[in-house]
Formats: C-alpha cells, sequence, structure tokens
C-alpha cells in the first residue's frame, strides 16, 4: 500500500464532504483480510479480527493523519500475520521432513535392510531438499522402486521365493523336509483325534534381500530362521520348508489355539538378527516373522493343508 499516494489523496480531497476515503479504506483491509491465507485456524481468527477492529476506527470525518495511523497498524499487523504463518509453514515442513525421515529408518528396520545399504544414504539426503508436490512425487517413485526393485517393467512372474515345495525331501536351503510330508504328518494327527494346529510362518522381506544382496543371502536368511524356530519350538512338533519365503510347523500338545498363539508371539518376538557376508562386508538384517494358525480340526482331509492362505483361512 503506497502510503505518500494515500496521504496526498486525501489532502487533495479534503475539503470534499463528499470525500469517502475511510469507507474505502475499511473495506480495503477487511477484504484483503478475508483473502489472507489461512493456516492456523485461531490465529486467522485473530488476524480478522484485529483487522476489522483497527478498519472501524477509519470513518470518513477522521482528520487524514490519523487515518494514516490506523492504516499503519493494519500494515503492521498484516505484516506480523505473514511472519507468524512463515514461521509456522517451516515449522510443519520440518516436522513432516523429520517424520518422513523417520518413518523411512522404520520401514528399512522392519525390513531387515541395512542402513548402510547401496542406495539408502541418497534416499534419507534427499528428504530434507523437498519442497514442491512435483519433487515429493518424484521421490515417493524413488522409494518403491528401491523397495520393490524390478516391479513395474511389464508384470514378470511371482517371484520363486514363494513357489510351493510340496517335495518329500530336504534338498532346499532351510534344510527341513519339503511340504509333501506335512500332508502325512496331519493325516496321522487326524487318524489319531489328538487334535493339533499348523501354523504357516511367513519371512517379510526377502523379495528385497534378493534384488539387494542375491540368493545367497536370502538362503542364509531361510536357514538362520529354520534353526531358530527349529530349536525354540517343542521337540514333538514338526517344522517345513513350505517355500523360500515361508515355513510351515505342526504343533501338538497345546490344550487350546490361545496358549499356542501366546507361546509362538514370544518365540517371534525373541527373533534374533542375521548376519550375512555380501561383496566381502558383513551385514546385520532381522527378518520380520508373522504367524497364521489354523486349527487341524477344520480339515475335511489331509490334503486341505494345500489350500492354506497367508490369512490362516482355508480355501474352498
Amino acid at each position: 500500500m503506497n502510503l505518500r499516494a494515500l496521504k496526498s489523496d486525501n489532502k487533495a480531497g479534503a475539503a470534499d464532504p463528499a470525500d469517502d476515503s475511510g469507507r474505502c479504506l475499511s473495506l480495503l483491509a477487511e477484504g484483503t483480510a478475508i483473502n489472507a491465507i489461512e493456516v492456523v485456524e485461531q490465529s486467522y481468527k485473530d488476524f480478522r479480527a484485529s483487522v476489522s477492529k483497527l478498519a472501524m476506527k477509519i470513518p470518513d470525518h477522521t482528520p487524514v493523519a490519523d487515518k494514516l495511523a490506523i492504516v499503519q497498524e493494519i500494515v503492521l499487523e498484516f505484516e506480523n500475520y505473514r511472519k507468524r504463518t512463515d514461521e509456522t509453514l517451516r515449522d510443519r515442513q520440518a516436522g513432516w521432513r523429520a517424520l518422513t525421515g523417520q518413518l523411512f529408518r522404520e520401514v528399512l528396520r522392519a525390513l531387515g535392510i541395512d542402513k548402510g545399504a547401496p542406495g539408502v544414504a541418497a534416499l534419507t539426503q534427499a528428504i530434507a531438499g523437498l519442497t514442491t508436490a512435483e519433487e515429493i512425487g518424484g521421490y515417493g517413485e524413488r522409494v518403491v522402486r528401491f523397495l520393490h526393485p524390478g516391479e513395474g517393467d511389464g508384470g514378470g512372474p511371482a517371484s520363486p521365493l514363494k513357489m510351493a515345495d510340496r517335495s518329500t525331501t530336504n534338498n532346499n536351503a532351510s534344510g527341513l523336509n519339503g511340504g509333501g510330508i506335512a500332508v502325512e504328518r496331519v493325516r496321522k494327527v487326524m487318524e489319531a483325534g489328538s487334535g493339533g494346529f499348523v501354523v504357516l510362518f511367513s519371512l517379510s522381506c526377502l523379495d528385497v534381500i534378493n534384488e539387494r544382496f542375491g540368493a545367497e543371502a536370502v538362503q542364509d536368511c531361510l536357514m538362520a530362521v529354520s534353526a531358530f524356530l527349529t530349536h525354540s519350538l517343542h521337540s514333538d512338533d514338526a517344522i517345513y520348508h513350505w517355500s523360500d519365503s515361508s515355513l510351515l510347523a505342526i504343533a501338538v500338545g497345546r490344550a487350546n489355539q490361545q496358549i499356542l498363539a501366546a507361546e509362538l508371539r514370544r518365540i517371534v518376538s525373541q527373533n534374533r538378527d542375521i548376519t550375512i557376508k555380501t561383496s566381502g562386508h558383513a551385514i546385520m538384517l532381522r527378518i520380520p516373522l508373522t504367524f497364521d494358525i489354523t486349527p487341524i480340526a477344520q480339515f475335511e482331509a489331509p490334503e486341505d493343508i494345500n489350500k492354506l492362505t497367508p490369512s490362516g483361512a482355508l480355501k474352498r
């Protein structure tokens, strides 16, 4: 607002009884305040109230000097509001950047990806420079490509890590018998009528590990998790290789599913870090474990074990 021009105009029209410059100034001030950006609701309301209160002090008969003083107060209100808004936006942006970095690190930890893995540092550092919507969208695409390498390029075949192993041998990375023997184990439990449960353990992020560190690293992880579960379960439980990203156990001797679930939660919570070697470097990984329990009593036939889904439901 040009205060000198305003002062000059008022001097020139001071003798005009029809001068309504005060009314014009009031409308201008309130109209501009209405269109100011609202970032924090209460702060915006306080700003609007202050401007409105000052604008009402500009009656037509007020001397020009007084009008200018009030206008200067209004301009100061706008300036202070802009400063508060800028500060709020800066704080909010810094907070979102910090939260994004924290969430990204939590995702890496949950997936067992070491912070020193290739590409992690660049993605972490890039967060501080994100300002526009276009940059944020591009960053999101980079994260997706990092976490899901090879996807979105024409839709390749299903991951070999999820291919079912229904063999009856132990010719797999876990050193366990294949899922084919699990059918016979279920048959014996059903014939004995002793009851029992089938537990499907899912190993997360092995696809990512396979892409980053190779099949040998996946095999090391699977072998370590197999050894951990074999050691942790009861000696009369049986555990099998179900796929290169899942293991299956047949648990007996538990009174009910709740007792077994509590036991498995305790076991999973004690999941250990795994050390793999790649390119001459030792990397610590923790493979997230989840499990689903299905009572054998729900099976109509032993072969129903092959219909299990990761949610623990049976495909009918």
